[in-house]
Order: structure tokens, then sequence, then C-alpha cells
């Protein structure tokens, strides 16, 4: 039997985290393609991707913005890039799905579901702001709802999946988000094999202990048998942890400055720094990387030669 080879993905700046936090999340096109590049070079097999405006770092929907950077990438690695759908919760759904539609990626995320997604607490830690919207955007979601209907889903499914041939890391957030998969899987709208991200640690979902961890993937073996992969990212300083006890229990993992700002107990100078690093833990556990063609064959995906970019 061959070795388990493990999918490493890195998201490269997410919607999340504000420049203020860091001086090292890429902004700017040329940041956001040197960084992912970078990641791709230490192993990171896909590459999820958000984009900012240049001017102050904001999140945008803009594809005009995203396209300053998807050929790049593509030109420089063989990574699977792997869009968003999500963008903000700030964002409406056709702009979220405006740089997906134009690219016609390999890969998108797709949240599974309507949820609070609650960022407000990061103002607690004392800091100073470079520009105005970054502190309004964190107020903001204390009464903001990320909106993903049924309805939504299903738009994504029909317009990106079956209109562009795009498969999807499906990120569940709370086991209620695995029943919703498998709604659309027993409706014949997605198919195997799925690629299940869990995600844990964000404040209205479910929160980063091992305990849901083993919980998510119990739902998930019941629901969907062998058909399925599944990885995990974890919120901030949970990162680490939780994804090097998913590599172990036989997942994928998911590291970069969407998910956590920090290298161990220092700020990441890059995102190949979290990928150097849990390779490094892979390294430990007799874990090999999967390459990106060896990713795209556990995926199913329809190869970087089918791609709008």
């Amino acid at each position: 039997m061959a070795p388990r080879k493990v999918i490493i993905t890195c998201a490269v700046t997410g919607s999340v985290h504000t420049p203020s936090m860091s001086p090292h999340l890429p902004v700017t096109p040329d940041q956001i393609a040197e960084d992912a590049i970078a990641a791709a070079e230490a192993g990171a097999s896909i590459l999820h991707l958000h984009a900012r405006d240049p001017s102050d770092g904001r999140p945008t929907a803009d594809p005009d913005v995203f396209m300053q950077f998807l050929p790049r990438i593509k030109q420089a690695t063989s990574a699977v890039i792997n869009i968003t759908t999500g963008g903000s919760s700030l964002m409406t759904l056709d702009q979220r799905l405006a740089a997906p539609l134009r690219a016609e990626p390999e890969m998108c995320s797709l949240n599974m579901g309507s949820m609070n997604f609650a960022l407000f607490p990061m103002l607690d830690r004392p800091r100073e702001w470079q520009h105005e919207w970054e502190p309004k955007l964190l107020e903001a979601t204390r009464d903001t709802i990320f909106k993903n209907t049924f309805a939504d889903m299903e738009t994504v499914l029909e317009r990106l999946g079956k209109g562009c041939g795009t498969r999807f890391e499906f990120e569940c957030y709370d086991v209620g988000h695995l029943y919703s998969l498998a709604h659309f899987r027993d409706r014949g709208l997605v198919s195997g094999p799925l690629f299940i991200q869990f995600v844990f640690g964000i404040l209205g979902g479910i929160g980063a202990d091992p305990d849901n961890l083993v919980h998510m993937k119990r739902i998930a073996d019941k629901l969907f048998g062998d058909s399925y992969q599944f990885s995990v990212l974890a919120a901030g300083r949970h990162q680490m942890p939780m994804i090097s006890i998913a590599a172990a229990m036989g997942g994928n993992v998911r590291v970069g400055l969407e998910d956590s700002l920090y290298d161990g107990r220092q700020l990441a100078k890059s995102n190949a720094d979290q990928v150097r690093r849990v390779r490094s833990v892979l390294d430990g556990l007799s874990l090999d990387v999967a390459t990106p063609t060896e990713a795209r064959e556990m995926l199913a995906l329809k190869g970087g030669d089918r791609v709008a970019f």
C-alpha cells in the first residue's frame, strides 16, 4: 500500500486580519503573488486566495485586483489555485462570485451555511490602527451575519461547480454544516471525492478543542464514508496544535496568515514560514507531503490548463 500523502493548503491573506496586526500580512498584488509563490515552493500544493485593496489593505472582491496576481502565481508555480467565495461578511453574493466566475479556477472555498462570524473580540487588544476602516470592519461583525443560505449555496454549486468545472473546499464551521453538505450530496449537486475543511476557533462556530475534531470526523465518516478527504484549519494560537492532531488522525492541513499571524511565538514573516513549520511536524510523523499533481489526483480536479487566467 502506498504511503498516505498530506495536502498542505496555504491561505495567504484572507479578510480576517488587518494590516495593523502584522507588517508581514500580504496586501498588494505583488505581495500576495510573492508570498503565495514562496509558500508553494515551501511545499503548499493548494493556495487559497483572497484579494485586498492595494491602497489600504481592506478586503476587496474586485476581479481586476485578483487578475493582477492570479496569472503571475500560475506562471511561477504548479500549485492548485483556490479562490474564495466567502470574501467577507460585508460583501454580497454577487460580489463574492465575481472573481471566481471570471477566473474559473480549479477550486473555490464554499462556506456551508450562514453564521455569526465574529471578529470584534480582536478589538480588545490595544493597538495603533493604520487605517480608519480596520476597527470599523471588526466592530461591524458584532451585528452582521455571514450569509450563505441554501439558495446561495445552490447558486455557487450551479454557476461555479456545474458551469465552470470548479471543485470545492467545503468549509464546515460546525457539525450542522456537515449535514448541509450531505443534503447537497443526496440531491446530486456535489459528488466525491469531497474535500471538507473542518474550521475551528471562529467565534460563532465550533470551538478549537480536540474532542470537537474527533466528533467532526466521526460525523463526517458516518455521512460520507470513504468518499471524502478532510483537512483542518484553526484560528490563531490553535493553528499548529489542531492541525498536528489532524495530520496524526489521517487528515490534511491548512496554514497561512489568513488563519494565524504567528509562527510559533513570533509573528510569521511569511506564509512560507508556516508551511515549513507544518512540514517539520509532518516529517516528525513520518508523513509525506502531496505534490500539486498528487493533490489534483486525490481531489479529481480539472487541471491548471482549464482555468481562465
